[in-house]
């Protein structure tokens, strides 16, 4: 074997050892590996459902009128159930509201919500209670309200507004680990 072989093996051999030691080090001081939410959340603080839906089956909503128009709300729920949401029965708002929509949604449903936001192409207003409890969302249909997005905008909406983001008070709720 020629001294050019031997120390190409050993530079080899070097390089090998430095990165094994290198990946090993990098696992052991991994940080990233411990569950971080809800770590430094204060005592009675809501935790909030940050996931974006897959299926808009899994999103339950009420729609309410909130202009003169009569039958908008029934119009909405139709277009939603025709999307797969799941929509209760719809009704009129006891106030009139001038925007496009007003979304009520509480810590349970801040995924779902900005998953509804991107119909309204993000030009309708988000109303968190932290009080709120369950999945129901409520939709407040304004006079500003044209038509709810198609799908390919719904998709461009969502790129546009990004991932949800956690309301003020609220830690993250733990992510459901997948059984696959």
């Amino acid at each position: 074997m020629s001294f050019a072989r031997v120390r190409a093996l050993i530079v080899v051999g070097v390089l090998a050892v430095a990165a094994i030691v290198f990946v090993i080090t990098a696992l052991v001081r991994d940080s990233q590996g411990k569950e971080i939410s809800g770590t430094n959340c204060p005592a009675g603080a809501p935790l909030a459902d940050v996931t974006l839906p897959d299926d808009p089956a899994e999103v339950t909503i009420k729609v309410y009128n909130g202009t003169s128009t009569s039958g908008l709300a029934d119009s909405v729920s139709n277009e939603f159930k025709n999307r797969r949401f799941t929509v209760q029965k719809p009704s009129e708002s006891k106030t009139r509201y001038k925007g496009v929509a007003e979304i009520r949604y509480g810590p349970d449903a801040v995924g779902r919500a900005q998953l509804l936001r991107a119909y309204f192409l993000d030009q309708s207003k988000l109303e968190y209670n932290p009080k709120r409890k369950g999945i129901l969302i409520d939709i407040v249909i304004g006079s500003g309200f044209r038509q709810l997005a198609t799908t390919t905008e719904v998709n461009q909406s969502l790129v546009e507004v990004g991932e949800p983001t956690l309301p003020p008070g609220a830690c993250a709720k733990p992510a459901k680990k997948n059984a696959s």
